[in-house]
């Protein structure tokens, strides 16, 4: 199933649904894509005013694309969620914490951004990145790192396996493979380090919780000139079948991911 927007999302900002002068100021922000979100950001108190208040939200954006992220199919919210969702039109549902296809049956008909956040998610993450209607994966670290049992200063490499085997099911499934969240608000160069990884690991964009991470992410999960410059002169070149180009055998896979990376040009 194909969601409104095609291609995969560099920046994806999270945005209380309830928060209407924060949707408003979102609305004018360069994020790829703009998550409503009734889940962690919204206390268990607010949920049903959050809710109510997504038709508002919607508007506020202004006919931008945006994402509503319901909360987990095991809380009491889940089914509320969903009926209230069913009218709304929205380009795409996240949905948290999915540790298997059958947790996603009530959303058939919808696209869905399907997050891991759990070991036993990331264990089943093929089977749920090839449902019908998952349009792709994004990871939850926090969350993802908490069910792990991490000490707060573990980093990302304990979960290196984790990341690489939800972008190896997203893939196979030909869908979007979106990193977490960076949570220091007040370190930029840690940001781009890590989107830099994030990339490298084979991620499309990342979750972003401030709007002064969507530059970074934006520029991090595009190509450079230089690799704008190299894809256009493999395509250039190119005649079919394997061949030598610039001290080096392509093919047609290289042509491929070279028009690949046009798509993302900047």
């Amino acid at each position: 199933m194909e969601p409104a927007i095609t291609l995969a999302p560099r920046s994806v900002l999270f945005v209380p649904a309830i928060r209407h002068s924060m949707v408003a100021k979102a609305a004018g922000l360069a994020a790829d894509l703009i998550v409503l979100d009734l889940e962690d950001s919204v206390r268990a108190e607010d949920k049903g005013a959050a809710r109510d208040a997504l038709p508002v939200s919607l508007e506020l954006l202004h006919g931008r694309c945006a994402a509503v992220r319901i909360n987990a199919p095991d809380t009491s919210y889940f089914a509320d969620d969903v009926a209230a969702i069913g009218a709304l039109g929205v380009a795409l549902i996240v949905v948290p914490k999915v540790q298997s296809p059958a947790e996603l049956a009530s959303l058939a008909g919808f696209p869905v951004l399907a997050m891991i956040e759990t070991p036993a998610g990331v264990l089943a993450a093929a089977p749920i990145a090839a449902t019908a209607g998952v349009v792709g994966l994004m990871v939850g670290t926090n969350d993802l790192a908490a069910s792990l049992r991490l000490p707060p200063d573990a980093g990302r490499g304990p979960l290196s396996h984790a990341l690489q085997a939800i972008v190896l099911a997203a893939r196979a499934a030909g869908g979007w493979a979106i990193d977490g969240v960076f949570n220091a608000l007040n370190d930029p160069d840690g940001l781009a380090r890590e989107c830099g990884e994030g990339r490298r690991t084979g991620f499309d964009g990342k979750s972003l919780i401030h709007p002064d991470q969507i530059a970074i992410a934006n520029a991090a999960f595009s190509p450079s000139a230089g690799e704008l410059d190299e894809a256009a002169a493999i395509i250039a070149a190119a005649k079919g079948g394997a061949e030598r180009f610039r001290d080096r055998m392509i093919e047609d896979m290289h042509v491929e991911t070279a028009r690949r990376m046009l798509q993302r040009a900047p």
